[in-house]
């Protein structure tokens, strides 16, 4: 059961470093000017996004089991 656990947790790692390089990838000027965009966020605004991101995939799960 827990090797079970690690091999998902390995897949899933590994799916988002896919969707992460992705847009790097394709677009590499538009992420650019979009991480200096997200350079200038206060860090409150980050941390509510972050949280809300963390939200949407603990109910993503949810409804995926």
């Amino acid at each position: 059961m827990p090797n079970d656990l690690l091999y998902e947790l390995f897949l899933a790692f590994c799916l988002m470093l896919v969707i992460e390089g992705i847009l790097p990838f394709l677009y590499p000027q538009r992420w650019r000017t979009l991480v200096e965009q997200l350079s200038e966020i206060d860090n409150s605004a980050l941390r509510i996004m972050g949280f809300v991101s963390m939200l949407a995939g603990i109910c993503g799960l949810y409804l995926a089991r």
